[in-house]
């Protein structure tokens, strides 16, 4: 499936997004009610060119239909129930039938074999296990192809780096926030690198930078492969880079990927960067219908060194709901971590604030900076600081206020960063 021909991928495609389609229609009143109230029936879909015709699906939409309202099998063929967290409304709750966990351990081995993960590997699961589909996501792939699993789950970092050791861990399954706290913890713990196994890790469930996988590769002299997945789609295991780094594949022959335009909703030329769509063509329990991801990035149908076949989609360069629009400026994220990561004398580690201000929004930056460097005279110090907030105002064209802090003054996540504080009441 990985290397099959364009051709016959878009066979498969529509062979199994006819099936999905019929099976939606009949069985969720949600979608039926939707594709009625377009003009659509089952049969009006055939090949995966006709997908655009389809309406959208939303996270607001999973809400709405809380718990179970859109599952698409009766409630006795669900064998397990996962939920993203409910931080902003009711969660997302996502059923799974026996052949939906048979499939999610296939993707999620491709994924661990895509980063050179085999058989004889010990993998040290960091992810959390529990309703978050992380931990068991990738612990189910890991038994599939093999290897040797360590539950070890999020937190305990002591415990994480002395079992790292003593288990001879190969490879390391977490957040790479998370991966970043644990070299700093590996350093304070006075543990010597050439004592570890360690030789790649595979991290997702957060927005990361090419800095930043700069940072964790060359901190654990390891390989950082990127994973991409969402619970509501499957968990991880929809789209891993492969050793050459250069796109996630997607497992298209699971998920049929789109790029819209997240204003006018229309499908955008191949190659453009837009929001990112994902339809379920193999799911049981919960399928979805152009279901929109607000990730923001772009697709490579090219062939890969690797070999794979699968369409590449590039790293997401943020949401198009998550988006920060200050006095008019849309900013992401990520574009003030490339400038930060790429400054030096940094540690990577900072967090964003949005403030109003006399009815004026204010950006400040808050960032580490490096033990070696903060012993440097005041005026270097101002120097630097000077420095950033250039390089960020001529990237953002808004006025920042950088304030350099001392090591370990951000508060430290074991789980997702929280980057960002936006203080402003925009409701």
């Amino acid at each position: 499936m990985e290397c099959l021909p364009r051709g016959e991928m878009a066979q498969l495609q529509s062979e199994r997004l006819r099936e999905m389609i019929d099976r939606v229609y009949y069985n969720v009143p949600f979608y039926r009610e939707k594709m009625q109230q377009a003009g659509i029936g089952p049969d009006d879909i055939q090949t995966v060119e006709q997908l655009k015709h389809l309406p959208f699906t939303t996270k607001n939409d999973l809400r709405d239909n809380y718990p179970f309202g859109l599952f698409a099998v009766p409630e006795s063929e669900i064998v397990r129930l996962h939920a993203s967290s409910g931080t902003t409304g009711k969660p997302t709750v996502v059923g799974y039938t026996r052949r939906d966990l048979v499939t999610w351990s296939e993707v999620v081995a491709r994924t661990l074999t895509s980063a050179g993960i085999g058989r004889h590997d010990f993998v040290q699961i960091a992810y959390g296990y529990g309703l978050f589909t992380g931990g068991l996501g990738i612990h189910y792939g890991v038994e599939k192809i093999g290897a040797v699993a360590i539950p070890v789950s999020g937190g305990n970092t002591k415990r994480q780096l002395q079992l790292m050791k003593d288990f001879g861990s190969t490879a390391i399954a977490c957040t790479p926030s998370y991966a970043l706290y644990l070299a700093e913890a590996l350093e304070e713990e006075k543990i010597d690198r050439s004592e570890l196994r360690l030789k790649v890790g595979v991290f997702g469930a957060e927005p990361w930078t090419e800095s930043m996988r700069k940072e964790i590769e060359q901190k654990w002299l390891i390989k950082a492969i990127d994973i991409f997945g969402l619970s509501e789609v499957i968990g991880p295991g929809v789209a891993s880079e492969c050793e050459f780094q250069h796109g996630l594949h997607i497992n298209e022959d699971h998920f049929i990927p789109e790029i819209i335009d997240p204003v006018t909703l229309e499908v955008l030329p191949e190659g453009s960067t837009g929001e990112l769509v994902f339809t379920t063509i193999t799911k049981e329990g919960l399928p979805l219908v152009r279901y929109r991801t607000r990730d923001l990035t772009r697709l490579d149908y090219s062939s890969c060194n690797c070999g794979r076949t699968l369409v590449r989609m590039a790293k997401c360069t943020g949401r198009s709901d998550d988006m920060l629009i200050i006095r008019g400026v849309n900013v992401f994220p990520s574009q003030i971590e490339t400038i930060l990561l790429e400054s030096g004398n940094l540690k990577p580690h900072y967090q964003i604030i949005v403030d109003r201000v006399h009815n004026l929004d204010v950006l400040q930056v808050l960032v580490e900076v490096d033990e070696q460097f903060l012993r440097d005279r005041i005026s270097q110090l101002q120097s630097l600081s000077r420095k950033i907030q250039h390089d960020l105002e001529s990237a953002l064209g808004l006025s920042v206020d950088v304030k350099l802090v001392e090591p370990k003054t951000i508060e430290r996540s074991e789980g997702k960063a929280r980057r960002v504080i936006d203080r402003r009441n925009l409701q």
